[in-house]
């Protein structure tokens, strides 16, 4: 019987054992297999292991977001510092010669806040003005440019790691790090942390296997880091995030499906795609939109078998997620052993394999 308190998706967990670094190589990491089809029997493996769990006929669904340098560090006009985390990926607008601008929401950090019509500047080519409070501590901000964006976002972004990890991000090992080697689409504040395992040559050996590899796209919000503060976890309110499945990648999944190979998502943004974006009978329709999926036990998985994720923060939406895919005693059992075992958790830490198929 499914569980709906919060209290029931506590765990203890050990800060040190919280990887405020990546490993040494991206496919370093441990891997916890939880084989489902064989009553959830553990196993401590290496991630290049996952090569062999993998079979012809299968299929990889990546999600290719890209994280950009969101977190951008200036000082106001009047010349108190000041700390923005944009929230969204600024659409640009030309308003003549080299100049443009963008509305974006976000969120601000500094000494004595930030009233409307309040300018902050970044460099002479990147001034912002403060429009507009929103609700939870949001602000609509206005960029004024007149370099192109994503050179701005270079010289003043620094990567916006989670707020877990103690430390200010490297701007060249951390741009390098948080980042998968398949991000293409631009528009992530948070990285899809399952994927940051693989390397160029572990996607090519695994190809090679005969199993497809298949991309979509979910940009990553900060409201995956909310906390969940509803007692019953069924009236938590999930974040939206934009998503898109290229017909190619809708065909891919379904013939895949249709031809009984396994469909293993990286990661649970991934998860929240796929199955947004089916029909009851699995099948997946390509297109675009807001995704607002919330999935906690109880939930049907119609186009999911397998499930290839990082270890999630106790008391959160993402453990709820894995919780209704495996079974919620059997994820906590498994997280006592990963603890017990010292795995290492969150963003930068290890990843686990959930089989059900």
């Amino acid at each position: 019987m499914a569980a709906f308190s919060l209290d029931d998706y506590d765990y203890h967990l050990p800060t040190e054992l919280i990887a405020q670094q990546p490993a040494p190589q991206r496919d370093a990491s441990r891997l916890l297999v939880c084989d489902g089809g064989n009553g959830f029997v553990l196993a401590d493996r290496r991630f290049p292991d996952l090569f062999d769990l993998l079979s012809p006929g299968d299929l990889l669904v990546f999600n290719d977001t890209r994280v950009f340098p969101a977190r951008l560090l200036g000082h106001k006009e009047s010349g108190g510092r000041v700390e923005l985390l944009l929230l969204e990926y600024p659409v640009c607008h030309g308003v003549g010669g080299k100049e443009s601008e963008a509305v974006a929401w976000g969120l601000l950090k500094s000494s004595k806040g930030a009233r409307p019509g309040t300018w902050l500047l970044f460099g002479d080519d990147c001034r912002v003005l403060v429009e507009e409070k929103g609700e939870g501590g949001k602000v609509r901000v206005r960029l004024q440019l007149t370099a192109p964006l994503d050179d701005c976002l270079a010289r003043y972004g620094r990567m916006p790691l989670p707020p877990y990890i103690k430390r200010e991000a490297d701007s060249e090992e951390d741009r390098r790090r948080y980042q998968t080697v398949y991000a293409q689409a631009p528009g992530a504040v948070a990285a899809p942390t399952a994927g940051l395992h693989f390397t160029e040559e572990l996607l090519a050996k695994i190809k090679a296997k005969g199993v497809g590899l298949a991309r979509i796209t979910l940009h990553v919000g900060y409201g995956t880091f909310a906390p969940v503060r509803s007692q019953d976890i069924r009236r938590h309110e999930i974040h939206a995030e934009d998503y898109l499945i290229s017909e190619e990648s809708a065909e891919l999944i379904n013939q895949a499906k249709a031809a009984g190979g396994r469909i293993w998502a990286v990661g649970t943004t991934s998860v929240r795609t796929l199955e947004a974006a089916a029909a009851e009978d699995g099948r997946v329709t390509p297109g675009s939109g807001s995704c607002r999926l919330y999935i906690y036990p109880g939930y049907s998985f119609k186009v999911v078998d397998n499930l290839l994720t990082n270890f999630h923060l106790p008391r959160s939406s993402l453990l709820f997620l894995v919780s209704a895919l495996a079974g919620r005693e059997n994820i906590l059992r498994a997280y006592r052993h990963a603890v017990a075992a010292r795995y290492r958790f969150f963003s930068y830490g290890d990843a686990m394999a959930i089989i059900k198929k």
